[in-house]
């Protein structure tokens, strides 16, 4: 299998409807921020719709599928609301992730190791339709090669503690974290896996995994809606394009 194409920018705008929720007004308009990072470079749009409707909701995903020009990227937990949600919609792609209604964010990797029988069968019906069916999972081989035997086409490697560790100044950890995303974005590749990659990039962590030849996917939300505050949402998303762009032609 080899790696070919550029690399694509996929963002998350959760959290322009987590700002909208806060107040429970119409704007800040998630369509609009979508369009926005459209015409900015971002090669799909990722939104997720979580069990307690937190932030996204069931309209927005409706909005999202008519207004979109670019692929959208559903995440989703393995529930029987969601999967009915989805294959109603048929998104271009959906992403399964682990959802606590205590956690602030998603905390971890999916447990597909322990789970198989189950989410292979939670699968089959999302393909079938025609979604292309992402599991988002820790940097572990375990991980891995369960989501491949349940027969997942693409894995999306949480990135959460190599940032976690960057923001913290323990660079032994963070370095020991950036070579195993290395180290498992090869053996995902190796066993015919697309290879995403994703939670809590920065401009200061994001050229290290960009540059993996392996990642065809980053997607990025919460600190491009924060960074928009300052810059503007499509220069926020054209400076992490830039960045992606150069970590890429290093390569």
């Amino acid at each position: 299998m080899s790696v070919e194409g550029k690399l694509r920018l996929g963002v998350n705008i959760d959290h322009v409807a987590t700002v909208r929720n806060a107040r429970g007004s119409a704007y800040p308009d998630p369509l609009r921020a979508a369009r926005i990072a459209e015409e900015a470079g971002a090669d799909g749009i990722t939104a997720h719709l979580r069990e307690d409707r937190r932030h996204i909701s069931d309209a927005d995903i409706e909005g999202l599928m008519d207004v979109l020009n670019v692929p959208l990227n559903f995440e989703m937990a393995a529930t029987d609301e969601m999967q009915q949600i989805a294959l109603r919609h048929k998104p271009h792609a959906v992403c399964i992730v682990p959802e606590k209604r205590e956690e602030r964010t998603t905390e971890g990797g999916l447990e597909v190791a322990r789970e198989e029988n189950r989410l292979a069968h939670f699968i089959a019906p999302l393909r079938d339709v025609g979604c292309r069916v992402s599991i988002f999972i820790a940097a572990e081989q375990r991980q891995i090669e369960a989501a491949h035997r349940i027969g997942a086409e693409v894995i999306e490697l949480h990135t959460g503690a190599y940032c976690d560790a960057h923001a913290e100044g323990d660079f032994e950890a963070r370095d020991a974290e950036l070579e195993r995303l290395r180290n498992m974005s090869t053996f995902a590749h190796s066993l015919g896996l697309e290879v995403h990659a994703g939670h809590g990039l920065t401009y200061d962590t994001v050229k290290p995994v960009a540059a993996f030849p392996e990642v065809m996917e980053l997607n990025i939300g919460h600190f491009l809606v924060g960074e928009s505050i300052f810059l503007g949402l499509g220069p926020a998303i054209a400076e992490m394009r830039r960045l992606m762009d150069e970590a890429r032609a290093t390569t």
